[in-house]
């Protein structure tokens, strides 16, 4: 085994709690035990899934492959994922019902296939898929998901910075420091332990009073408050299980990590002040070395938001993808966002070779984590939301089978005519495929995932072709 790992823990059995339905994780407090990482027999192998965004959806005249099934060719921009051909399933036709026609909220729903509304002014989404696997997994890692983005915090309403949604429809903040990740994930306590507990205790005692105080209040409120105030309880009382969380594992070592692997991602590499294939790789190493040492087992990255995007000077790109998206036809502003394209697919296929490259028992990483690749949107230009750009990869020892491109379009409009733009175009605001939804992919996840539900918002079945 390599010395990036000397060990890590895990847990010898799963609790749940059951209601509404539905089978929900509960936090891992008091009942975890520690077992040593060669004590695999004692707990089932992990299964992990990440998140990996797209802003501003794509060049679609230069993405889109034309062919379906396991002899498929390859777009341009596709072609440096060639290596994984038997790792990935590229997906046409998908679409969030609740998507079509929105602009810069596709980030926002990307994970919650939400209907997002304003109602009464109140910006209102739902919990994002990861958050439900996160439920399931959580009893065996320190960190139950790991959010990153270009642009750190949450965003604001309708152009998010984060994939991640709660049970409440809250956003969990993004991190895009690699430093400040990893420091999180494997550096020590700042003070110590004893400090780090005190200052647990403090938020809880906070936590309490605000509880106390708002159960006090609730009697005196009308129907409407009463509703929005058990919102924000609900909130609090997910701070407070994160306390708990961490609380719990306090006493247990974190990981070893090696100097050279250390010093690397401790690196002050940042969005816009390094380069581009720099920062994406760096984010990417450490998402590797997150699942390895089983931190955490799900993980969510934006390498752009809708209004935050990388320029990429290194391949003569000043532009955000934002700028590319509206290229209003322009050919050169076309090539490049094309370019922009490929050089996001070489970093995600760099991605899946460190996956790939890593044994985690008898398989590869990549064999135990499912990737998803892609954006809530299509045509930037006009905010398409239909034929959305997805990829599939890895998790083939979770049962999923890849091979070849699954097409929702071809059976009804037969092929592609991609010298005529506008017909091309309008596949990408009108799905061709009603029943072709990003939450049955989803569903398919989720499932792998052990996730007990029967569907997920819109969600018909899950898709047979993927399923091995």
């Amino acid at each position: 085994m390599s010395n990036i790992l000397t060990h890590k823990w895990l847990l010898d059995r799963r609790y749940f709690l059951r209601g509404l339905g539905a089978t929900v994780a509960l936090p891992l407090l008091d009942c975890m035990t520690p077992l040593r990482a060669g004590a695999t027999e004692l707990a089932s192998k992990p299964r992990r899934s990440v998140f990996v965004y797209i802003p501003n959806g794509v060049n679609v005249l230069t993405w889109q492959i034309t062919t379906l099934g396991r002899d498929y060719q390859f777009s341009e921009p596709l072609r440096p994922l060639e290596n994984h051909r038997q790792n990935i399933t590229p997906i046409s036709g998908l679409h969030h019902p609740n998507g079509i026609g929105q602009a810069h909220v596709c980030a926002d729903t990307w994970l919650t296939a939400a209907k997002i509304s304003m109602d009464g002014g109140v910006y209102r989404n739902s919990v994002s898929c990861d958050q439900l696997m996160a439920e399931v997994t959580s009893p065996k890692t320190r960190f139950s998901s790991l959010e990153l983005s270009v642009a750190a915090g949450a965003g604001q309403p309708n152009n998010a910075s984060t994939l991640a949604w709660s049970r409440n429809g809250v956003p969990l903040p993004a991190e895009n420091s690699p430093r400040n990740v990893f420091n999180r994930l494997f550096g020590e306590e700042p003070g110590g332990v004893a400090a780090r507990r005190r200052r647990l205790n403090r938020q809880h005692s906070v936590l309490d009073a605000v509880l106390e105080d708002a159960k006090s209040l609730r009697h005196d409120l009308g129907k409407d408050d009463r509703g929005k105030l058990d919102e924000y309880l609900n909130s609090v009382r997910e701070v407070e299980v994160r306390t708990e969380r961490l609380d719990a594992w306090l006493t247990i070592p974190k990981p070893q990590v090696d100097a050279a692997t250390s010093t690397h991602l401790r690196r002050n590499v940042l969005p816009h002040q390094s380069s581009a294939t720099d920062y994406y790789r760096t984010m990417y190493d450490l998402i590797v070395l997150a699942l390895r040492t089983d931190m955490t087992r799900v993980v969510s990255f934006m390498s752009g938001s809708e209004s935050v995007g990388l320029a990429i000077p290194e391949i003569a790109i000043s532009q955000s993808r934002h700028e590319l998206s509206h290229h209003n036809g322009d050919p050169e502003i076309m090539a490049r966002l094309s370019r922009s394209d490929a050089f996001l697919t070489r970093q995600f296929a760099y991605f899946l070779d460190q996956l790939q490259s890593i044994q985690d028992g008898e398989e590869s990483l990549l064999d135990r984590t499912m990737v998803l690749f892609g954006s809530g949107m299509s045509y930037g230009h006009s905010h398409g939301n239909a034929n959305l750009p997805i990829i599939l990869a890895g998790g083939k020892s979770l049962g999923i089978k890849h091979g070849q491109h699954i097409d929702y379009n071809l059976p009804k409009i037969k092929t592609y005519n991609l010298a005529d733009a506008g017909s091309h175009y309008s596949l990408c605001h009108t799905p061709c495929d009603g029943n072709a939804r990003l939450t049955n992919l989803l569903l398919t996840m989720m499932h792998k995932m052990e996730v007990n539900t029967e569907r997920f918002v819109d969600s018909l079945s899950p898709i047979s072709e993927l399923v091995a």
